[in-house]
């Protein structure tokens, strides 16, 4: 039911109702969505209903984010939710990279392997759904490339308009070709990500915009769900330490309210630390956890080949320092050179990944070689997109395939070389 939740403001603390702006009406700040009534009697019946659901031909059941919708009652009807079929992403294992990092084992929660190609996905549902129910005709983002891909496609499903503001040439070709794929009004604006959330931002106060960037609390309600499906995938016995990349900052939040929904419910005995990576030329939050404790933000020029993080002002950014401080988590930055390492040596395990998830590996090494991280501990890298989603990545790094004659003899030399 939808009157099963409230939403209140994370600065003043007051409720508030859905708004198009996603903002509280008294101070501005982020709102966060509560669920004061929700109880559950029995987690072993819970766990095991949610995992029958995998096998239901409902497309809310087969949802990874509306199968666990006893934690989700956002929408009137489950019937009414806006899917296709996101979640339920694997949680692969990676010996190579475990031995890079000093680790005993090492695990990778792949959200690049849901529809749209990014943890995007689990957030959308939610955001689309709700604006679906609330009677919009349009909903809008600003983005690097993963949200408006996202976005075009949930849109698309719900029969709404869309429009998509990007920075003039920071975006992948592969992302701009989803969101054109998918039917959305893409403009190009000669800014960067945070000038494009801007004028967003102005046209949302002046027209019946729905907006579903990482300020929406509904998106970052379907993301939690990330961490239902880790705890269901450890046998509900949380590990011991997630890292995320950090771009916008809603993922490290969203994931953390998860972990945590499920301990005040009973579900997990504790929550794991979580800590976020940011790339070194994009790293406002380690800066301000760094020389301020977290208590402001500066904004700072973002440059980093790792595209889905370039984001000098984070808007989520004190939800991650509340997630921080909860857990006990490190807040770090890497270089392209870590991040490119990482994202080879993901890949020589035969699983791709976009640049910015790699940021995730590239923090565990060094947070392992530190100390922060014990080799026996229980360890979930968050990949929050595809490897196809920047190609250009990878062959602007990697060796070109040399051209031979059509002849055995040849490519027998080639094999040689290698």
């Amino acid at each position: 039911m939808s009157d099963a939740f409230i939403l209140r403001c994370i600065g003043c603390g007051a409720s508030a109702s859905p708004a198009g702006n996603c903002r509280c009406p008294h101070c501005g700040e982020l709102l966060e969505a509560l669920y004061p009534g929700l109880r559950i009697e029995s987690p072993g019946e819970w766990q095991a209903r949610w995992r029958a659901r995998r096998d239901s031909d409902r497309p809310e059941d087969a949802s990874g984010v509306w199968r666990f919708r006893e934690l989700l009652p956002i929408l009137d009807r489950a019937e009414n939710a806006v899917t296709l079929r996101e979640g339920n992403t694997p949680l692969y294992e990676l010996p190579r990279c475990a031995r890079m990092a000093g680790l005993e084992r090492l695990w990778a929660k792949h959200q690049g392997m849901n529809p749209s190609g990014s943890f995007k996905d689990t957030g959308m549902t939610a955001a689309i759904s709700r604006a679906k129910q609330e009677g919009y005709a349009w909903v809008a983002c600003a983005s690097t490339g993963n949200t408006s891909a996202s976005m075009a496609a949930y849109a698309a499903r719900a029969g709404l308009r869309a429009l998509v503001l990007v920075p003039e040439g920071k975006i992948t070709a592969s992302k701009l070709a989803q969101a054109l794929d998918y039917g959305a009004r893409t403009i190009q604006l000669r800014t960067d990500f945070d000038g494009c959330v801007r004028v967003l931002a102005e046209l949302v106060g002046k027209l019946p915009l729905y907006l579903v960037n990482s300020v929406n609390p509904f998106r970052l309600e379907g993301q939690k769900t990330a961490a239902f499906e880790i705890a269901e995938s450890c046998g509900w016995q949380a590990p011991d330490h997630v890292i995320v990349p950090g771009g916008n900052l809603a993922n490290a939040s969203a994931l953390g309210n998860g972990f945590r929904e499920l301990r005040q419910l009973g579900l997990i005995a504790r929550q794991p630390r979580l800590s976020i990576v940011q790339a070194a030329g994009a790293n406002p939050l380690v800066r301000s956890w760094r020389e301020h404790g977290g208590e402001r933000l500066e904004p700072v020029a973002a440059e980093t080949a790792a595209s889905a993080i370039r984001i000098g002002n984070p808007a989520s950014w004190k939800k991650a320092v509340a997630v921080l401080r909860e857990t006990g988590g490190a807040c770090l930055d890497v270089s392209e050179e870590e991040i490119a390492s990482a994202k080879a040596a993901i890949g020589a395990e035969g699983i791709g990944c976009e640049p910015a998830s790699a940021a995730a590996l590239a923090g565990a090494i060094r947070l392992a070689g530190a100390g922060f991280i014990g080799c026996d501990e229980r360890v979930v890298l968050v990949l929050t997109g595809h490897m196809l989603k920047d190609p250009e990545y990878v062959m602007a790094r990697a060796a070109h395939p040399p051209v031979v004659e059509a002849a055995p003899e040849a490519v027998l030399r080639e094999m040689e070389r290698a």
